[in-house]
């Protein structure tokens, strides 16, 4: 799944999981602070991450490649990530 943020400077970053885990953690058009964004972004895609060294015997390079590139991006950034897209939606329960 991807999922798509709108940060503090306007720039949109869209991420990957190999697991849909992502729904539990963030919500579309939820603004979250930098630090609670990456917190809830390093608990979702470590948690993604597993899941694939559960089933593949290896973690998830890609979780973790998008893991790096949203620490990176938060670096020193203060403000709101808005969250703008979760793909797949998640389906009516």
């Amino acid at each position: 799944m991807t999922f798509t943020t709108r940060w503090p400077d306007g720039g949109e970053l869209v991420s990957y999981s190999p697991s849909l885990v992502v729904h539990d953690h963030l919500e579309v058009g939820e603004r979250y602070a930098v630090a609670d964004f990456l917190a809830r972004s390093r608990t979702a895609l470590g948690t993604a991450s597993e899941r694939v060294r559960a089933r593949y015997g290896v973690p998830c390079s890609r979780a973790a490649a998008s893991l790096a590139v949203i620490e990176a991006r938060a670096a020193g950034v203060a403000g709101e990530v808005e969250v703008t897209a979760l793909r797949p939606a998640r389906e009516a329960r």
